[in-house]
């Protein structure tokens, strides 16, 4: 990593869960020696700057080891003693990391312990999970992953669960679809702003989303949302969302997935410019203000446009905001400095 690189805090990435499937299939991949498989790995992270993240912990549904996911299921409701088992195995993947890393790999519970880790020059991992299916009705299982390290998570992947209803990934399409939280959905919040657990809102449709707006006590945050005046994907924020989280001085990660940026939501075409996406981030700040915007950039877990490629490209955005005279305070914000803020506002 060069010594002028700005860092990055990518604030989504799904690659606890590459690292878990490979384990689970027999043929495991190493994070710390590098894969060309991942997005993510230690060489690829120093190149391309990567200071830490939010490291998601998605439940795909029940396949066999080594199988292509089937993503005709994806929709099904999972059983929370199944999804609580993948959960604690990608968190356990997590730990060993880190250990195995002497350091290089920190797993953070504040945001005083992600400065600390950069300030080392390790990579800051702070958990997070992507969709809710683990927890369960009595919140038993949300109070011991909070002990071992929890502090962000998605109420709803796109699809439903106990606590409400995910938007799916239609093209094109509104979020407003469906109904929102249910009363456990409700309680789940309430319980996050007393833990101290930031809540996603990133695959919640338009209902669920006005729930939180209504009950929660910290800022509203998508981790890894676009624009949907610029994409209508069901999955992106609309005018009103974006002025909502505005006004609770929230915030919104940049999605990288090239399905939620180009114009046609092709999920599979990775011809998307580097100034497509900065056209995603200045929109952003025109309704969030510089301290809104941020970057989660899905890494791992959806197509990714070729001019990225992956964590060692995000020099690349960042060079081309230069490009287009953001300025180099505001670039430092977009990059690291507002995940951090984020996080301590929501007493993390």
């Amino acid at each position: 990593m060069s010594d002028s690189a700005t860092p990055i805090f990518d604030g989504h990435n799904d690659t606890l869960l590459r690292l878990d499937m490979a384990r689970r299939a027999d043929k495991p991949i190493s994070f710390l020696e590098g894969d060309k498989s991942l997005h993510i790995d230690y060489p690829k992270a120093l190149e391309g700057a990567l200071a830490g993240g939010l490291f998601a912990m998605f439940v795909p549904p029940p396949q066999k080891p080594g199988q292509p996911m089937d993503f005709s299921q994806m929709q099904k409701e999972l059983d929370q003693a199944y999804a609580l088992d993948l959960t604690l195995a990608m968190m356990a993947g997590a730990f060993r990391l880190a250990r195995q890393s002497k350091a290089q790999v920190q797993i953070c519970r504040s945001s005083l312990e992600i400065k600390m880790a950069m300030e080392d020059g390790a990579i800051a991992l702070m958990l997070h999970i992507e969709g809710a299916e683990a927890i369960d009705a009595d919140f038993n299982a949300l109070e011991v992953l909070y002990a071992a390290g929890l502090r962000s998570l998605g109420p709803v992947w796109s699809r439903s669960n106990i606590f409400g209803h995910g938007v799916p990934f239609d093209f094109p399409g509104s979020p407003d679809c469906g109904p929102g939280l249910t009363d456990l959905g409700m309680e789940l919040i309430r319980q996050c702003n007393q833990l101290g657990i930031l809540v996603d809102l990133s695959h919640m449709n338009e209902q669920g989303f006005w729930d939180v707006h209504r009950i929660t006590s910290k800022p509203l945050v998508a981790t890894h949302s676009n624009v949907h005046a610029l994409c209508p994907s069901r999955r992106n924020l609309t005018d009103d969302q974006l002025a909502a989280i505005a006004e609770t001085e929230g915030l919104v990660g940049l999605n990288y997935a090239v399905g939620f940026l180009r114009k046609d939501g092709d999920k599979f075409n990775q011809d998307v410019s580097i100034d497509c996406m900065v056209d995603h981030i200045a929109y952003l700040l025109d309704f969030l203000g510089e301290d809104g915007v941020a970057l989660g950039s899905d890494f791992d877990g959806a197509t990714i446009p070729s001019a990225i490629s992956n964590v060692a490209g995000n020099q690349a955005l960042l060079a081309q905001m230069r490009a287009r005279d953001f300025g180099e305070e505001l670039i430092e914000k977009v990059a690291y400095k507002n995940w951090i803020g984020m996080l301590e506002k929501t007493g993390i």
